[in-house]
């Protein structure tokens, strides 16, 4: 089972992609943002042409893994974007993924890169590790967390505003 994560930002959408086994991720590309509409496309682009089954969608909790309001706000993209796939779309926490991004390239950077492509590197890397945690939650043998669309990462009690 292919897998694509979006790890959306207020100007970029950080994607990954999983092997056609679902076991290992890595970083496809990085989505500068557009109109929700034209992204949702590119989205749905991405999927048709690497034959994906479910989408997951990095969730920023808090520390203390309560809802803000940026996790309200990918809330709602999520639910969007849901709408607009033929697959099932979950989210996943997705704490301190963009820390863990930062020092995986960090020990990558012997040759030096420009700040946008650092960037754009972060985000993308940072969806291969939400991808990635999703992945070694159970994976394919035990089957993935949120096995129906919109699945129990989106249910999560960790809401703030109750």
């Amino acid at each position: 089972m292919r897998i694509l994560a979006l790890d959306p930002g207020r100007r970029r959408v950080g994607i990954a992609i999983s092997d056609p086994s679902g076991t290992i991720a890595r970083p496809l590309m990085t989505l500068e943002r557009g109109s929700r509409a034209c992204d949702f496309e590119r989205i749905h682009q991405l999927v048709v042409t690497h034959g994906v089954e479910r989408v997951v969608v990095g969730l920023p909790l808090t520390p203390a893994g309560k809802r803000g309001a940026q996790a309200r706000t990918v809330v709602r993209y999520a639910e969007a974007l849901a709408v607009e796939l033929p697959v099932s779309v979950v989210l996943w926490d997705e704490r301190y993924s963009t820390v863990a991004a930062q020092s995986i390239l960090a020990g990558r950077r012997e040759k030096r890169t420009s700040s946008k492509r650092q960037s754009d590197d972060v985000d993308a890397v940072a969806a291969a590790v939400v991808l990635q945690a999703y992945l070694d939650e159970a994976g394919p043998v035990h089957g993935y967390p949120g096995d129906s669309a919109m699945g129990p990462p989106l249910d999560n009690p960790g809401d703030d505003t109750q």
